[in-house]
């Protein structure tokens, strides 16, 4: 399969290759606080071992991507091909290369690339061949398990390859021009915009948190949950959400917001003050 991608620098297709094999991983070294931070500096690794030869450089390249990253695995490769592209450029311009470029392409992707990568092997290709392996299935059909992890996997590992080489081809010319356009301050905005979207979307479906306390009696008793709901829908999960944002940012860890936060809905269930 050719990609018609040149290899002008050290990173040649083999080295491409590895990469997307170790993005396979992915999904294994995932965290709570910088998500696939470990498992995308794992990917690169065989790529900043030859664009890096300096112990320093390297050093320094693998700290760079140990910063929080998220985005729908199957496209994980796209934004490692531009990485690995951007880090060529940069070994090649130490000094007059800014490398925070390289932090904020990746930020400016992630979001989009989630939603995109979401819809279509989540919301797709994930019903479509779960649609197909139940219906043979319940027919008692061996081919139902099988029809459904080929015909959600084989697409998915041949775009996850391709992907690796595209982000290549395209990541470097592409930040060059996009930067003397104008275009990625747009890119950033509308990544913005996007995460902020999701992360809003994400709140209100993902995060529960009511009051069942009432005030009244029979037919007329009246909730404080609907009161709440009648004003602003969804209040009190953005409310939970912007406090452990806060928390956050007060360098709490997040394994102890989550164990207070285990504690406070154990107590507040226990009374029947939290639902």
């Amino acid at each position: 399969m050719s990609f018609n991608v040149e290899y002008n620098g050290v990173i040649k297709k083999k080295d491409l290759q590895k990469v997307f094999l170790n993005a396979i991983t992915m999904e294994h070294t995932w965290n709570y606080e910088r998500m696939m931070n470990d498992g995308y500096l794992y990917s690169m690794l065989p790529a900043l071992k030859k664009i890096y030869p300096n112990q320093d450089d390297f050093i320094e390249a693998c700290k760079r991507h140990l910063e929080f990253f998220n985005t729908t695995p199957h496209v994980i490769t796209l934004p490692l091909g531009v990485s690995v592209a951007m880090e060529e450029q940069r070994a090649s311009n130490m000094d007059s290369f800014d490398t925070t470029s390289i932090s904020n392409v990746k930020t400016a992707i992630m979001g989009p690339l989630a939603g995109i990568g979401d819809s279509f092997f989540w919301g797709t290709l994930r019903i479509l061949a779960t649609g197909v392996g139940t219906s043979l299935a319940l027919q008692g059909n061996i081919l139902g398990p099988i029809l459904f992890l080929l015909i959600f996997n084989v697409p998915a590992y041949i775009l996850r390859y391709i992907l690796v080489f595209v982000g290549y081809k395209f990541g470097t010319s592409f930040i060059i021009e996009a930067e003397q356009s104008g275009v990625m301050n747009i890119i950033n905005k509308a990544a913005s915009i996007l995460g902020l979207s999701v992360a809003g979307a994400m709140t209100a479906e993902m995060v529960y948190f009511s009051i069942p306390l009432t005030f009244g009696t029979g037919d007329s008793a009246t909730s404080i949950q609907s009161i709440i709901d009648g004003i602003v829908p969804g209040l009190l999960p953005l409310l939970l959400t912007g406090l452990v944002y806060w928390l956050l940012k007060k360098k709490v860890k997040p394994l102890t917001i989550m164990f207070i936060m285990m504690i406070v809905c154990v107590i507040g269930a226990y009374f029947g003050v939290l639902a």
